[in-house]
């Protein structure tokens, strides 16, 4: 349940210092005197409750290897005059170029100003000060030393700030793609986890009118990781310890409905639909004023998820209500077929898992399948219910009924109607390219069609029909092997004869009232009819 989400990490890392950190200071200088003076002058001082550390290189050369391995470093003091005449200036370029470090503050020093004219150097190059090294008293490179550091702290919060939105467009991205409730509940952990830097104890619970959330306004818990994750699927109430329940209160009642103290939070909303989420977590630091916006903006689209997902649910199932309706009207017309439907969308979507179709492709497959004979409305009474031979004319009619059926749902915009209608117009192709209406042969023809074709058969075969009794189980699955590569895929062919006990028991469940019969008649032309 728990998905990770990893971001490609961008640049330094500044924004995930601690309070106690030092504000760490590179001094880059030829002479060794500059930097025991420099870490003498500044010991003990602080900045925002932080002290200072230090980090030595005494050539250019040198401090390019501290610099790729510290990228925490907040100050550089550089020399400009070190091993050449412009060694201090071409490490500039290389921390702004090659390394695009564009936060670190940089302080040039030299003894030899004659050597880089200050006018010339704060034009040409992107520095923060400029100083001779006499000038710089205590009090002067304290001076300088917190304004740098006071630029540092700007840049690099508004840098967090950036990836912060980032994250928030990333994970709305991905939020927005999930179309389960579980899968956006975990989303939204896994997410929130990586924009915040939180610890991996969260929860998230959700209490729903809807019967598809569990029990009717209880809150029932879709996602957890850490400690809480043998909560999954157990009510919110379950969830031991007076800290997790009172978080919740709390957020509840409150008019935000964010709460967080002392590192445990917990967020509450009520979607546009009604439903009731929790979201209870334990942040791993203090939320400051931005964590506080970025969590806002992030919740924000989590309940436009929550709704969207609500109103596309409510979409679907009443989609999946008329179609049911369609295909109970279809099998109205005909008393003989009975639950011919019915046991066609369970042998179907039996096939579709064991040929290794995922869960939700299979509950499509299952429903979209139930309208496989929908054209058959356009079929005269006389002809669809006809207890004889067919005439090559009346064959022709038969036939007709796919594009008529996919002719009636292609044009929809909803993913099951398009579904259903390709079902409709390729369950009737062969696998050797013999079928009706386009000649489709092998993997030419979608995988759904293929499953609908060996479904249908299958359950013509092994039920009573107007123009034929019911096969024996023998001579069912005898016929199956020997069209496999004919008019079946061999690979669904294979499953149906390996895993010949469950869709028995599928044919037993759904029976009709009529009595099978060991019948051999053996009706090639009645087959093709119904398939």
């Amino acid at each position: 349940m728990n998905e990770e989400i990893l971001f490609k990490e961008e640049g330094p890392q500044a924004d995930k210092w601690n309070a106690e950190d030092p504000w760490t200071i590179l001094i880059v200088d030829d002479e060794t005197d500059v930097h025991s003076v420099t870490a003498y002058m500044l010991d003990g001082q602080r900045y925002q409750g932080r002290s200072f550390a230090f980090l030595h290189a005494y050539s250019g050369e040198e401090a390019k290897k501290v610099l790729v391995y510290h990228p925490e470093i907040a100050v550089v003091l550089l020399d400009v005059v070190m091993e050449t005449d412009d060694s201090g200036l071409k490490l500039v370029e290389y921390i702004r170029t090659d390394l695009k470090n564009q936060v670190v503050r940089i302080v040039l020093r030299t003894g030899q100003p004659g050597k880089a004219p200050a006018a010339k150097v704060i034009v040409d190059y992107d520095i923060d000060d400029y100083k001779e090294k006499t000038e710089l008293t205590l009090e002067k490179m304290l001076v300088t030393i917190i304004s740098a550091l006071r630029s540092y702290s700007l840049i690099t919060t508004i840098d967090a700030n950036r990836k912060g939105l980032r994250r928030i467009i990333e994970a709305s991205s991905d939020i927005f793609e999930r179309q389960s409730l579980q899968k956006l509940a975990s989303g939204v952990l896994s997410q929130l986890t990586s924009i915040l830097q939180l610890k991996k104890d969260a929860i998230f619970s959700h209490a729903s009118g809807l019967a598809a959330s569990g029990s009717k306004g209880r809150s029932i818990v879709l996602a957890a990781t850490g400690e809480f994750a043998a909560y999954i699927e157990h009510p919110i109430d379950e969830v031991k310890g007076d800290t997790v329940q009172r978080a919740l209160h709390q957020a509840k009642i409150l008019p935000h409905g964010f709460f967080c103290e002392g590192g445990k939070c917990a967020w509450y909303f009520q979607s546009k639909t009604g439903s009731e989420n929790f979201f209870y977590f334990e942040a791993a630091k203090d939320l400051d004023e931005s964590d506080q916006d970025l969590l806002e903006l992030f919740f924000t689209n989590v309940s436009l998820a929550f709704d969207n997902l609500f109103l596309n649910r409510g979409i679907e199932e009443t989609q999946k209500e008329v179609i049911f309706h369609i295909a109970e009207a279809m099998e109205c017309r005909s008393a003989e077929t009975g639950r011919h439907v019915q046991r066609v969308a369970e042998f179907a979507r039996l096939l579709a898992l064991k040929y290794g179709l995922g869960e939700e492709e299979a509950e499509n497959l299952k429903l979209a399948s139930t309208v496989h004979d929908l054209g058959k409305i356009g079929i005269p009474d006389a002809i669809l219910n006809k207890p004889g031979p067919l005439t090559p004319e009346e064959y022709e009619i038969i036939k007709s009924h796919v594009q008529r059926g996919y002719d009636m749902l292609s044009h929809s915009t909803s993913p099951i109607m398009r579904d259903a209608a390709r079902i409709i117009l390729i369950h009737h192709e062969r696998w050797d390219g013999k079928g009706y209406p386009r000649g489709l042969k092998g993997k030419e023809i979608h995988i759904h069609g293929c499953i609908v074709a060996v479904a249908d058969v299958f359950d013509a075969l092994t039920s009573r029909r107007v123009y034929h009794q019911a096969w024996s189980w023998e001579q069912v699955f005898a016929y199956f092997q020997a069209q496999s590569g004919k008019h079946f895929s061999p690979q669904l062919v294979d499953i149906l004869v390996s895993n010949r006990e469950e869709f028995m028991a599928i044919s037993s469940t759904y029976e009709d009232k009529t009595l099978r019969a060991n019948s051999h008649h053996h009706p090639d032309v009645e087959i093709e009819r119904e398939d």
